[in-house]
């Protein structure tokens, strides 16, 4: 990185006349973690508060050896009136101090959370996200960095246990993630402060006499990490003095341990997992079969390609799903966002709409069939003809069926099941409900009323795609066949059960 070489010369100097700086260690975090490269424009996020005001002043300090070119964001959440509004006026005139550009925004986060009926933490975050994807792409810079430190990692760690978000939870905040926020844009966000606590980042304003500003709501206990701050790590303390460093060695270990997992996860995943439009399709007995941990990992990289994030998932929603694999075909799962969690008979299924994958269309009311002749009911193509002879035509499939025409008649229509419908399987002599037909067939719930019937003279002579009625079947004194053909616009047989 040009300039490390003098840089570093420059600490070694200030350091043997004891001076703390506090930017060597910033400069070797983002070095190590390589955090930002040279070259990069770097918007930084600035509330005003110690830690956002200490990030900006040390990454303004370290532009030259870091070799970037910085902008600094702030964003008013209308949350606190005259103390918001002056919290962007400080900022404002700090940019201008520091002689860097600067833009400032304000949002109805109130609103948005009313809107979206979202916890006012979790609606602070995303719109502020939002805004700064917006003056990322306005400004070009490809990295945002936030002032969080190393004491924010020990509470957010501290707020996933007790939320239980899981083993996922314990790796705390990374250095460096991606978003996509609005309209797609990709921000990429980094914490360069990750490696200093707070009380650092205090001593570093107070020996320089940097002013900054105090968020009131911060001493305010209704937030949980409030709370964590302010009450329960200083509990915690008391029964070890040294709890930040063992919860961020714990950090570290699971951050280790999931990553090895996640190697397991993905030479697991194409035995086990595949993606059709909205769905990810988990093979039934190959998933069962793997480590409870491999599966935890699989459905969470699941969610996480379906919706984009985790951010709305937690370990219990994991394990709901978890305790539904032995449950009957049918049974399902409602999750955050849309998405359900669907037990079939050799496979789950998880999206946002897994009745996509039906390979039969909606069909509404009931068609004639012209015959000879082609027809069209919903999104079904069929074609009829007969031959004469007892003549058999080529070719077979699931979607094809052969009739003794003098037996259907010529007055066929193709309509949807109705509740108590009724036919003879070919090869049984009873009659048999179609619904426990469909069932005893281990055809997916989803699917069974969207499988079309084709009746004559008031009685079912084809279950599409499944079986036709015993009574209409050919025999050696057929003289004349029905062929009837089914077709959609999609492929039929890679979607059967």
């Amino acid at each position: 990185m040009p300039g490390r070489v003098t840089w570093r010369i420059i600490f070694a100097e200030m350091s043997r006349k004891n001076i703390p700086i506090l930017e060597d260690r910033v400069f070797e975090f983002i070095c190590s973690r390589n955090l930002i490269k040279p070259g990069n424009r770097v918007l930084m996020a600035v509330s005003g508060g110690p830690d956002s005001v200490a990030l900006a002043h040390i990454l303004y300090n370290l532009r030259k050896a870091l070799d970037v070119s910085l902008v600094i964001a702030h964003l008013d959440h209308g949350l606190r009136e005259d103390e918001s509004a002056a919290d962007a006026l400080f900022v404002a005139d700090f940019a201008q101090q520091l002689g860097l550009p600067f833009s400032i925004g304000g949002r109805d986060v109130a609103g948005y959370r009313s809107k979206h009926r979202l916890g006012l933490e979790e609606a602070a975050r995303e719109v502020r996200y939002r805004f700064l994807s917006e003056v990322a792409a306005e400004t070009g810079a490809g990295l945002v960095a936030t002032g969080h430190t190393r004491s924010d990692n020990v509470e957010t760690i501290l707020m996933h246990l007790i939320r239980g978000s899981g083993t996922l939870g314990l790796k705390g905040l990374p250095v460096k993630t991606t978003r996509h926020e609005y309209n797609g844009v990709q921000i990429e966000i980094i914490r360069p402060l990750l490696g200093i606590s707070r009380d650092e980042v205090k001593a570093y304003l107070s020996e320089r006499n940097i002013p900054s500003r105090q968020d009131s709501t911060n001493q305010e206990l209704s937030p949980l990490r409030n709370r964590i701050r302010l009450e329960l790590l200083p509990m915690i303390k008391n029964y070890n003095p040294a709890a930040d460093e063992a919860l961020l060695r714990l950090a570290d270990i699971a951050s280790e341990e999931l990553d090895y997992l996640a190697r397991a996860r993905d030479a697991e995943w194409e035995k086990v997992a595949s993606r059709a439009d909205d769905c990810v399709i988990l093979e039934k007995n190959p998933f069962k079969a793997l480590h409870p941990a491999v599966r935890r990992s699989i459905l969470r990289r699941a969610l996480e390609e379906i919706a984009g994030s985790l951010k709305d998932f937690e370990a219990g929603h994991i394990e709901d799903i978890l305790a539904h694999l032995d449950k009957p075909a049918g049974r399902q799962v409602v999750l955050p966002g849309g998405i359900t969690f669907t037990v079939e008979y050799s496979r789950y299924l998880l999206g946002k709409d897994p009745e996509k994958l039906c390979p039969y269309p909606e069909l509404e009311g009931e068609v004639a069939l012209k015959i000879p002749g082609k027809s069209i009911a919903g999104g079904w193509k069929i074609k009829t003809e007969v031959l004469e002879g007892g003549k058999m035509p080529e070719g077979a499939g699931a979607f094809k069926a052969c009739f003794d025409y003098d037996k259907t008649g010529k007055s066929l229509v193709l309509r949807e099941r109705r509740p108590g419908d009724r036919f003879i399987p070919l090869g049984m002599k009873g009659e048999k409900k179609v619904k426990d037909y469909l069932i005893d067939a281990k055809v997916p719930r989803l699917w069974r009323n969207r499988i079309p019937l084709i009746e004559s003279g008031g009685h079912i002579i084809w279950v599409v795609g499944h079986r036709i009625d015993d009574r209409v079947k050919i025999t050696p004194q057929t003289r004349k066949v029905l062929c009837i053909e089914m077709e959609t616009g999609r492929a039929q047989d890679e979607h059967r059960p």
